[in-house]
């Protein structure tokens, strides 16, 4: 591009004594700090998420300021631009003044600099001053003078710094804003290469975990009327605002746990975890899918919209701390699983059977108990061996988790075989006998899952592994088959 024409030019006789000024947010990192900030905040304190706007009424710098002091990410944690990080390693070799200039609070800054420990000079927030837009470019020109500086940022809000900086250097690869800088300032490089693809927005979604959601599905389906044209509509009407509230619930909850899972072995690739989504448009993303999801619920119905109202309240306390209180954890798990059967049969106005609730109660709270379970193994597995400690469980806690879970599992299996055996169940299907396949194959399912978490082929999710595992896919299908032939 125009960018690297220019960049030769202006290294061949440019001198290398210029001080190169960097900023943090979207720039040396992958990530806002202060969005960072704010949801480790209501992760750790969520009480104290009430005094954020009494803290904004008292100006942006001391709002930054309180907020860094109540809830600071982990510097070493987060996501640092590496190609940028590399770059600022040579120039520091070289004996060029690096100088960090953010918006963020000073503390942090602090912090940051004590992480990578490049930064000879620091311009941030103070309590007092917003070091953002102007103030940051006169700040930097009454330090350096106009055109004593070399700028590294990110978007247009730099615009004001990098037209008295002699030299651009972006971490954006708009276009658009290429050309806007250019017109003022030379550019010498960018980093980052390509940007996000709408692939890793849908990603973000996570529409792999949308199969969950055909439980929605299985009250018709259990009482044999799966084909009826206008339930059929009611039910995809209620599978697609669950797909739609779920993934809000998704973002939430990488946002809330984002320092956890940069942490994780696996995790720490998720969009938002990894830097490769902007914080900013996870958060334009939640309301617009939330209301898409409650638009739709209460087209369906009230009592709909509740249910889906009491799965989205329970999940966001699963988010936000019920997930750390061992086997309250498994227990909501359990319960979201339940309450998406529930809202099934709300959505097409059919009673749910109590046998078929406590079927979901047991299946679902050993599928619960797994996840766990195979966290453990995973994070074990990571450390080598040594003592873990994984949302409220250690290490010592498999063996416990393991005999939960298999009973409960069993229990299941035990429920559907008691229904077998009721006039219900003679009454809806007319070889109600080939239900014994059903038990034989849910035995063998289950026992197969927790064989395969004790050997550790487990990521963390039961349903994404059934769903890529040739003998849970036979399993389950051999159940779909006698399901049918018991019609």
């Amino acid at each position: 591009m125009h960018a690297a024409a220019k960049n030769d030019s202006i290294d061949a006789g440019a001198p290398d004594r210029v001080p190169l000024v960097v900023d943090l947010d979207e720039t040396l990192l992958r990530t806002d700090s202060m969005i960072e900030s704010l949801f480790v905040l209501a992760r750790t304190r969520p009480l104290n998420v009430l005094k954020l706007p009494l803290w904004l009424m008292k100006g942006r710098a001391y709002f930054k300021q309180r907020l860094a002091a109540a809830a600071t990410p982990d510097a070493h944690w987060l996501p640092y631009r590496r190609e940028l990080l590399e770059f600022l390693r040579e120039q520091k070799r070289l004996g060029r003044s690096l100088v960090l200039a953010t918006a963020a609070d000073e503390n942090l800054a602090r912090e940051i600099n004590a992480e990578v420990g490049l930064f000879d000079q620091i311009f941030a927030s103070d309590g007092a001053v917003n070091l953002s837009g102007e103030r940051k470019r006169d700040r930097l020109a009454a330090a350096f003078g106009p055109r004593g500086f070399d700028y590294i940022g990110n978007d247009a809000r730099d615009g004001h710094v990098w037209k008295l900086a002699r030299r651009a250097l972006l971490t954006s690869s708009s276009p658009w804003l290429a050309r806007r800088v250019a017109k003022t300032t030379p550019i010498e490089r960018v980093f980052g290469g390509q940007g996000p693809r709408w692939q890793d927005y849908l990603n973000a979604l996570r529409p792999l975990h949308w199969i969950k959601n055909v439980l929605v599905f299985v009250p018709l389906a259990a009482v044999h009327r799966i084909f009826e044209a206008p339930l059929l509509g009611r039910a995809l009407l209620a599978f697609v605002a669950f797909n739609l509230c779920a993934s809000g619930l998704y973002l939430l909850n990488d946002l809330l746990d984002l320092p956890a899972d940069r942490r994780h072995p696996r995790k720490r690739e998720r969009m938002l975890a990894s830097g490769r989504i902007r914080l900013v448009h996870a958060l334009a993303m939640m309301p617009v899918l939330f209301l898409l999801a409650f638009v739709m619920a209460w087209h369906l119905s009230m009592a709909f919209a509740g249910v889906l109202g009491l799965y989205s309240a329970l999940m966001i306390g699963y988010s936000l701390k019920l997930k750390d209180i061992p086997l309250v954890d498994v227990l909501v798990l359990a319960g979201g699983y339940a309450l998406r059967v529930a809202a099934g049969a709300v959505a097409v106005d059919i009673r749910i059977s109590a046998w078929l609730l406590a079927l979901c109660i047991f299946l679902f709270f050993s599928l619960a108990l797994i996840k766990r379970y195979a966290e453990l193994v995973v994070l074990e597995s990571a450390a080598r061996g040594a003592g873990v400690h994984a949302r409220g469980y250690v290490t010592q806690d498999k063996i416990l988790l393991l005999v939960l879970g298999v009973v409960s599992g069993y229990l299941a299996v035990m429920v559907l075989a008691l229904y077998t055996n009721t006039e219900i169940s003679q009454r809806l299907y007319a070889r109600h006998d080939y239900f014994w396949g059903i038990c034989l194959l849910l035995l063998y399912w289950i026992s197969y899952l927790w064989l395969m978490a004790t050997r550790g082929r487990f990521i963390d999710d039961p349903v994404m592994f059934a769903l890529s595992d040739r003998g849970s896919l036979c399993a389950l299908a051999g159940m779909g088959l006698f399901a049918a032939l018991a019609i």
